[in-house]
């Protein structure tokens, strides 16, 4: 018995010095904060056809940014790996968590 609890006691040290020397890694975190309070609207391409729209504040990840005509940047939205569309990049937040 007690040489179970020592090895418990060593386990657990053990996870401690490795979560000491090994960080988690800050993730960005991106979500919709369009400020006229309507749904941002989900585009087939930058300043194109509406497809659908997507609320205030969902998590979105960020595949791709471009500039139209002129110069407004546009990003290409989705979550875990599904492309929705693009969005007007200004109605975007992203922040590290």
């Amino acid at each position: 018995m007690k040489s179970h609890k020592l090895m418990v006691g060593a386990v657990v040290v053990a996870i401690a010095t490795t979560l000491t020397y090994f960080p988690v890694k800050a993730q960005t975190v991106c979500k919709v904060t369009d400020p006229t309070g309507t749904p941002l609207n989900v585009r087939k391409s930058p300043n194109g056809q509406i497809i659908g729209t997507i609320e205030n504040y969902t998590e979105v990840d960020i595949y791709e940014i471009v500039r139209d005509e002129k110069n407004r940047p546009w990003a290409k939205v989705g979550f875990e790996g599904r492309v929705w569309g693009w969005v007007f990049r200004e109605f975007i937040s992203c922040y590290q968590n």
